[in-house]
């Protein structure tokens, strides 16, 4: 098994664990996710959902060597990225955040993260581009220009600069952002669950049409950048850890 999810009261804990890959999301780790935010959403006893990964990372995000189709029924891509959800979703993160990994966390209301987390957009140095809401969720989250940076230069953002651009609520010491998110989990079962939810929804309300407009433009652009000569290049150097050279075409 690639997830693990388990209930601790009212939350629900979802873990990728896939260390021996850096927790990259291939279609049996995006089944799993699937299933365990499927149980978070259906399930009424449960009120708050925590992800997280393994004590050294979070996830690198897709597994770009199986190239398999990782968009699931209800959730959308990883079973997260598009997902409609009324219940609030903490990202715990431990090590890099990169790629689909910090997609994932974007994708989460709250993010707790230790002081030696990282976060990352790395697709353009492989010839691609950030196509699980990345585009129009980290200028959402971040500064213009630093979300900018992120997804031109391939730079990471170490957790406590994350924190004081807004996009981590709380750094933790290291091994102990599961242990933060709980905590802050717990006080969110504090609240009424019927305002929790109405918050959350009227939250959302106010940015869906934003992001029909963002999946439209993330998907005009990565049409281009699949059909381009430097796709091609990006995934044969990766393939062969090698680096790319590009053609600009």
């Amino acid at each position: 098994m690639t997830v693990r999810y388990e209930r601790q009261g009212r939350v629900l804990v979802v873990r990728i664990d896939r260390e021996e890959r850096r927790n990259a999301i291939d279609r049996e780790t995006a089944e799993g996710l699937e299933e365990a935010f499927d149980l978070l959403d259906d399930d009424d006893d449960l009120w708050v959902g925590v992800v997280t990964g393994t004590p050294r990372v979070f996830s690198a995000g897709t597994d770009i060597r199986e190239r398999a189709d990782l968009r699931m029924p209800r959730g959308g891509e990883y079973g997260i990225i598009r997902r409609t959800r009324i219940k609030p979703l903490i990202a715990a993160v431990e090590g890099y955040a990169l790629g689909g990994g910090f997609e994932i966390a974007l994708a989460c209301d709250l993010v707790v993260a230790a002081r030696t987390a990282e976060f990352g957009l790395p697709e353009a140095r492989r010839g691609l581009v950030a196509a699980s809401g990345a585009l129009f969720r980290a200028p959402r989250a971040l500064p213009v220009n630093v979300a900018r940076e992120l997804l031109i230069t391939g730079r990471t953002l170490a957790a406590e600069r994350a924190f004081t651009l807004g996009v981590v609520n709380e750094v933790t010491d290291t091994g102990e952002a599961l242990a933060g998110a709980m905590a802050m989990a717990l006080e969110i079962c504090e609240a009424s669950p019927v305002a929790v939810r109405e918050t959350l929804r009227a939250l959302d309300a106010q940015t869906s049409t934003q992001d029909e407009r963002g999946w439209e433009a993330t998907a005009d652009a990565l049409g281009v950048v699949l059909a381009s000569e430097d796709f091609r290049a990006g995934i044969e150097a990766f393939a062969r850890r090698g680096r790319p050279v590009w053609s600009g075409r």
